[in-house]
């Protein structure tokens, strides 16, 4: 599936849900339009800068680019069904033809008014025909032999959005934000019948003929065609009768009985484009929240969605068995609850404001939500179907409610703080988390709370429950936290020693420790026996939003405004790893039950996965070591039996210079000692042979092994082009570092030279005389020690 955004073209793999490729503008500027041609080949952009590009998107390469010869920017665009020809719709009131193959503009179509915002070929290639729209709301029919407009069809009496071709090609339908859809017979060009649907539509697509899809009321022959627009819901349409056949019923959706905003929050869900999907027999639909839905085209049920756009992450927690899913918490009345394998997404109504924070149950098929309506809801997820309903539904705070928290032990109980200064404890009944074996609830608890605790003197910013169910602490704007009793609704101790507001507080799993981030950059280790500080942890230059314990209480993540989170080891209080992944607050942050991995939410509307590599990373280094010493052990193999050339690539392979000079220097000491290093260092491959001379740069240093270094190299140069040795990596340098240490060693070897000349020179003018030979045995020692 391909998808604009931005200067960008993003190819996503369906099955997956993951960005397959990215095909980005070099000049950075936004894509208007883009279209792929029928053999999914190629793929050609238009961009503000008034430039065509032609892509070769499985690689991601561009192949050429062109000016697009209009005036202004291209706003829509549309291959023939050969491939061969691309029809751009411009700014300028006009169309250009152009051969993709040849490369080249065969037409320059003028008579539009305004804005050419709809452009489609005729699929039979025969006609050569072209439709399309522009801001006269008439649709044009141009016939590509003369170059010449034929007809305009007159119907709509706004802009028309879609058009739609039967599978004979000749008739077409039509639709318009006029709220009306138009059957045209394309043999007369006349209106054949129009089709009034009550909203403004902004895609059509004609059901495939000659099938029977009883599901959607599709039961008789004939033309049907599915409507998408304003209304949010996808209607199926007979064309001989003007009957709505099928409206898909979404029961989840907002109402405009149910709330005032909800009118606004359904044209928010407005449909804005649909393609159908003829050999998987599905259909995607995007609304306006740039979410895309893949809905089985026999039942118009949903089996994909994707989000296109998070908009601000407030909170994010892991969800289901095995951590499959994770709930999102968005700027919006709305959550996401997310599959992680296949990033398939369900949008969650029921809340009529923003949501602010999500809790989830211990089992992991139960959360619960507040929002600044003033109320709590308990949602449950079906662990086969994944399906995710609302089942309980609670109110009493008088102002928004920022914080919740769930019993750990069991599901009895839940936790809220409001900026009203409250805390309401909230009581489930005991067979509650029982239920729920569609995922469907049938009705809606009402939660009525028994206990409210009027405590902190301004807004509670966060709470968390014991692993024992027996305490609550809370974290207030007042710079304190606080320790409650859940036995007897009791204040059992205040933690004081942050300068300013705790956003967040956790309990210990293992220790009876709590700890608490603060907007004063600080986290604080309290002990629940004295309510004494324990510990500070100081590192990030901003506000510390959350903390989570890991690897069983031993660690902390916090996570700052700054978007960094930071990893400290609290048993010698430092901090061992800070990840930079985020561009703004991250006020999401959550451990799996396996304390294997974590996810974070930030408000730059990024949500990101994190996965403890450090098992790993160690069973990694445990089998590199391993490796080493049996590699080493062959080595010393290699050198008894004087199998030099395999030992030499041996020990490169392991980058032990120590090594590769001991192996040098036995070739040199055997017989053609000389010769032998030649033929070894020729058969080496060219990596090997770039270690080999950046190991020389080494050995040239040392006295005791720059011959051994000046044989390899000048192997090298007999054998090497310098075409090929510029071609080495690092070379440059190398060569910088031989230079003067070949120079010094050529001096002293002159020197030692000098030397030895002189004692020859002394050697030949000695003379040894009868005399000399015959005198005192000390006289003649002394004259030969002369």
């Amino acid at each position: 599936m391909f998808c604009t955004c931005g200067t960008r073209v993003n190819v996503l793999e369906v099955g997956t849900g993951k960005i397959f490729s990215s095909i980005e503008q070099e000049d950075q500027e936004d894509i208007t339009c883009f279209s792929l041609s029928p053999d999914d080949e190629t793929l050609v952009t238009a961009s503000r800068a008034l430039l065509l590009k032609q892509w070769d998107w499985k690689q991601s390469t561009c192949l050429r680019s062109w000016r697009a010869i209009h005036n202004t920017p291209v706003a829509s665009m549309s291959f023939d069904p050969t491939s061969t020809l691309l029809a751009t719709g411009g700014c300028d009131s006009t169309i250009k033809i152009w051969d993709v193959l040849k490369q080249y503009c065969t037409h320059n179509l003028k008579g539009s008014s305004g804005v050419v915002h709809l452009v489609e070929f005729h699929p039979d290639a025969e006609r050569l025909q072209l439709f399309s729209s522009s801001a006269d709301y008439g649709i044009r029919v141009w016939d590509l032999r003369r170059s010449q407009c034929t007809c305009v069809l007159q119907s709509h009496f706004s802009a028309v959005t879609s058009l739609a071709f039967s599978c004979n090609g000749d008739t077409l339908v039509s639709s318009g934000r006029d709220k009306i859809c138009t059957v045209w017979d394309l043999k007369s060009s006349k209106a054949v019948r129009t089709v009034p649907v009550y909203e403004a539509v902004e895609a059509v697509v004609l059901v495939p003929e000659g099938e029977d899809f009883p599901q959607i009321g599709v039961k008789s022959k004939g033309l049907h065609f599915i409507t998408a627009g304003s209304k949010g819901v996808l209607r199926v349409w007979e064309a001989s009768t003007s009957r709505c056949i099928f409206t898909q019923a979404l029961s989840d959706t907002p109402t405009p009985e149910n709330d005032g905003r909800a009118e606004e929050e359904v044209e928010q869900l407005s449909l804005t484009h649909a393609l159908l999907l003829a050999t998987s027999a599905r259909l995607a639909v995007v609304t306006a929240e740039h979410n895309i839905l893949l809905y089985e085209l026999s039942s118009l049920s949903v089996q994909q969605q994707f989000v296109g756009y998070n908009d601000e992450v407030l909170d994010v927690k892991f969800l289901g068995r095995k951590d499959s899913h994770i709930v999102v918490a968005t700027n919006s009345p709305q959550l996401k609850v997310f599959e992680l394998s296949t990033c398939n997404c369900q949008i969650l109504y029921g809340h009529t404001d923003t949501v602010l924070a999500v809790d989830v149950f211990r089992k992991g098929r139960m959360f619960v939500s507040c929002a600044k309506d003033r109320t709590v809801r308990v949602w449950r997820m079906h662990l086969e179907s994944g399906l995710v309903a609302c089942v309980a539904q609670g109110s009493g705070h008088v102002s928004a409610i920022g914080s919740i928290a769930c019993s750990r032990l069991k599901e009895n109980f839940l936790v809220s703080g409001s900026q009203d200064c409250t805390i309401k404890v909230w009581e489930l009944p005991e067979s509650f988390g029982a239920g729920g074996q569609t995922g469907i609830a049938d009705s809606v608890l009402v939660l009525i709370h028994y206990e409210t605790l009027f405590a902190p003197h301004q807004d509670v910013n966060s709470l968390a429950i014991s692993p024992n169910d027996k305490l609550v602490a809370s974290g207030s704007q007042d710079r304190t936290a606080k320790l409650w009793s859940l036995t007897n609704l009791s204040l059992l101790g205040v933690f004081r020693g942050h300068r300013r507001g705790i956003w967040c507080v956790q309990f210990s799993p293992l220790d009876q420790v709590l700890a608490s981030s603060s907007a004063d950059g600080t986290v604080k280790l309290w002990s629940l026996q004295d309510f004494s500080c324990l510990k500070t942890f100081e590192g990030h230059d901003a506000s510390v939003l959350k903390v989570i314990f890991l690897s069983r209480g031993m660690q902390l993540l916090t996570s700052g405004s700054d978007g960094l989170l930071k990893l400290w080891t609290i048993k010698t209080n430092e901090c061992v790893k800070t990840l930079d992944a985020h561009q703004d607050k991250v006020w999401g942050l959550h451990t799996s039950s396996k304390d294997n991995m974590v996810v974070t939410g930030s408000v730059d509307s990024s949500i990101i996965l994190w996965e403890d590599v450090t098992e790993k990373e160690l069973l990694e280094e445990q089998v590199k070591r391993e490796d080493q010493i049996l590699k080493l052990q062959e080595l010393s193999n290699l050198l008894l039996e004087g199998r030099y050339l395999k030992a030499l690539g041996l020990a490169i392979s392991l980058d032990q210079p120590h090594t590769v000079l001991r192996v040098i220097k036995g070739i040199r000491q055997g017989e053609s000692g000389h010769r032998k290093v030649e033929e070894t260092i020729t058969r080496l491959r060219q990596d090997q042979k770039e270690s080999v001379l950046r190991y020389c740069a080494v050995w040239n240093t040392n006295a005791r092994s720059c011959l051994d270094a000046q044989v390899v190299i000048q192997v090298l140069l007999q054998h090497e082009s310098p075409e090929l040795l510029l071609q080495y990596q690092g070379v440059r340098g190398i060569l910088e570092g031989l230079l003067p240490y070949t120079e010094r060693h050529m001096q002293r070897i002159g020197r030692l030279m000098q030397a030895s000349m002189f004692l020859d020179y002394l050697w030949q003018k000695m003379r040894f005389s009868k005399t000399m030979l015959s005198g005192p045995p000390v006289l003649l020692h002394c004259k030969l020690l002369l």
